[in-house]
C-alpha cells in the first residue's frame, strides 16, 4: 500500500466503486466501502462468489472507537489522529499535516477478506489532470485489515 503524506490545508478527493465488495466474515457481511448499512444481496458475478440473489450483507450497526462511530465495514481515514467516514465517496480539506491511513472498520479483523479499491486525489479542484498534483491509488486494500489497529 502507497503512503500518501497530506499538508494542512491541502484539498483531497477518495473515491471507490460501490460495486467493488469487501467481507468482514461470514454472511450476511459483504459490503461496498460504505459499510454494512443494509441488505445487499449477490449478483451471482461479484467477489462474494454467491448464487444471484442470496443475502450476502445486512445492517449491522455502528463500530465505534478513537471518537468515531461509523457503519461495520465501511472505509475510514485517519490523518493527524483525527478518524472520519469515506465510505464510497469523500472530499475534503487536510485540517492537519500528516500521513493519510485508510482502515477496515471493523472490531475483528481476523476474519475479513477482500479487497476495494480506491483512487485518491490531491489538488484544488480533486479532479486528476495532467497538470495538478494528484496521485492515483488503483492501489487494491486487501491489505487493509491487515494494517495496525490501534486500540483493537
Amino acid at each position: 500500500m502507497a503512503a500518501l503524506t497530506l499538508i494542512a490545508g491541502q484539498d483531497f478527493c477518495i473515491s471507490v466503486d460501490p460495486n467493488d465488495l469487501w467481507s468482514a466474515g461470514a454472511l450476511p457481511r459483504w459490503s461496498n466501502a460504505d459499510g454494512l448499512t443494509g441488505a445487499l444481496y449477490a449478483t451471482g458475478s461479484d467477489e462474494s462468489g454467491e448464487v444471484n440473489g442470496t443475502l450476502i450483507g445486512t445492517d449491522f450497526g455502528s463500530h465505534t472507537q478513537h471518537g468515531l462511530s461509523a457503519p461495520y465495514g465501511s472505509l475510514v481515514g485517519e490523518l493527524g489522529g483525527v478518524y472520519f467516514v469515506i465510505g464510497t465517496s469523500y472530499s475534503g480539506t487536510a485540517a492537519a499535516a500528516g500521513t493519510l491511513n485508510l482502515y477496515y472498520w471493523d472490531s475483528n479483523n481476523y476474519d475479513n477478506t477482500g479487497a476495494v479499491g480506491s483512487a485518491i486525489h490531491v489538488g484544488v479542484d480533486c479532479v486528476p489532470d495532467g497538470g495538478s498534483s494528484v496521485l492515483l491509488l488503483g492501489s487494491t486494500l486487501g491489505a487493509l485489515f491487515m494494517i495496525r489497529r490501534r486500540g483493537v
